[in-house]
């Protein structure tokens, strides 16, 4: 390529010292470079498995926002969260998808089952997102274009889902029984413990 016709273009393959620019491997200005160019500084790339019921029937496109919830058991040495069965939880609120399968374009016309999306999240979300897939199993839940509300904590298990709630039984626990003898020293009474018999 002739000096200075390289204007705002970006190399696409890893080009050594003193290699010859040609145009074939670079992007003419405004052409896509690939996930990386889709990457905010400080984000990285992460793939999430999904089917037809979690990623909303293949109608996800990249660009779109979805929110990430994880279904899975608990499993805390808490007694009370034992027996809890399933809880949904969502993870991730507002995610930004940049590719779904292996198409990052945005060009996608029908709907299509994807079995993987890519969305771009924080170091911190990766490992969060990592564990929450390991450990149970991640539906996504497409956010509205002009949707700009954050939503809060939510977590629901079968209880919850039900209105059931934890009654707490309280026991009563029996007194111990106390056995006593009353005894007179002068004026005063005095009660002397003894093993109860019956």
């Amino acid at each position: 390529m002739p000096q200075g016709e390289v204007n705002g273009d970006v190399v696409q393959v890893v080009a050594r010292s003193f290699e010859a620019i040609l145009a074939a491997k670079v992007t003419a200005p405004g052409e896509d470079t690939g996930l990386t160019s889709r990457l905010a500084r400080g984000t990285r790339a992460f793939t999430i498995k999904v089917d037809v019921s979690s990623g909303v029937s293949g109608f996800l496109r990249p660009g779109d926002r979805v929110d990430v919830y994880w279904t899975g058991r608990i499993t805390v040495g808490d007694s009370n969260l034992r027996n809890a069965g399933d809880v949904t939880k969502l993870i991730e609120a507002g995610v930004q998808l940049i590719a779904i399968d292996q198409s990052a374009g945005g060009e996608m016309n029908e709907a299509n089952i994807a079995q993987t999306v890519t969305v771009a999240v924080k170091p911190s979300q990766v490992a969060a997102l990592a564990q929450a897939q390991s450990t149970g199993k991640l539906s996504l839940s497409l956010v509205g274009a002009d949707d700009d509300t954050i939503a809060g904590a939510i977590e629901v298990d079968q209880r919850s889902l039900l209105g059931i709630t934890n009654e707490t039984v309280q026991v009563e626990v029996e007194k111990e029984r106390v056995c006593t003898i009353r005894t007179r020293r002068g004026a005063e009474v005095v009660a002397i413990p003894i093993p109860c018999t019956n």
